[in-house]
C-alpha cells in the first residue's frame, strides 16, 4: 500500500470522488442533497494498492492552527483492511507538519461506519461549524494532535 499526494485535477482522484458522491447520495436517500465542491486549495492524498487508486482523503486549512479533514473515501471492495485508519493518520501528519495541530471534520448522521472510525481514532463531537451549521444531517468532530518529539 502506498499513500501519495495528488493534485485536485488527477483523473484517479476525480474517479474516487465521483464514486464517493454517488455513494453518499444513495446512502442518504437524497435527503441531504448537499454536494460539497472540490477545493483546489486542499491537499489530497490517494491510497494505491497493487497499482490501483482505492481510497482518498484531503485536508484543508480552516483558520490558523486548524485543518479540516475532507473527502474521505475507500472503495467498497477495499473496506475493512484498515486503509481509512492509515489515511486518517497520514492526513493528520500532514496537517501537523503544516502547523495545524487541531483537526476538524464533518460526516453524515447516516454514515455510522464513518462516525465509528472517527470516534475510534480520537475525535470528539463538536457543534456543526462553517458550511455545515444548520444541516441536520451533519455530525462534526475535532481532535487535537500531539506533536511527536524525538528522544
Amino acid at each position: 500500500m502506498l499513500i501519495e499526494s495528488r493534485p485536485s485535477s488527477d483523473a484517479e482522484l476525480t474517479a474516487l470522488l465521483i464514486a464517493q458522491q454517488k455513494e453518499l447520495s444513495e446512502a442518504d436517500g437524497g435527503l441531504d442533497g448537499v454536494v460539497y465542491p472540490l477545493h483546489d486549495d486542499a491537499a489530497y492524498l490517494v491510497v494505491v494498492v497493487d497499482g490501483r487508486a482505492v481510497a482518498c482523503g484531503a485536508w484543508q486549512a480552516l483558520e490558523p492552527g486548524v485543518a479540516e479533514l475532507k473527502r474521505m473515501y475507500v472503495r467498497p471492495a477495499f473496506r475493512g483492511r484498515g486503509i481509512a485508519r492509515q489515511l486518517v493518520v497520514a492526513l493528520e501528519e500532514e496537517a501537523l507538519a503544516a502547523d495545524r495541530p487541531v483537526t476538524r471534520l464533518e460526516t453524515g448522521t447516516y454514515l455510522p461506519a464513518a462516525i465509528g472510525l472517527y470516534t475510534s481514532t480520537g475525535y470528539a463531537p463538536i457543534p456543526a461549524y462553517g458550511e455545515y451549521a444548520g444541516n441536520p444531517f451533519s455530525v462534526c468532530f475535532e481532535k487535537t494532535l500531539a506533536a511527536v518529539t524525538a528522544l
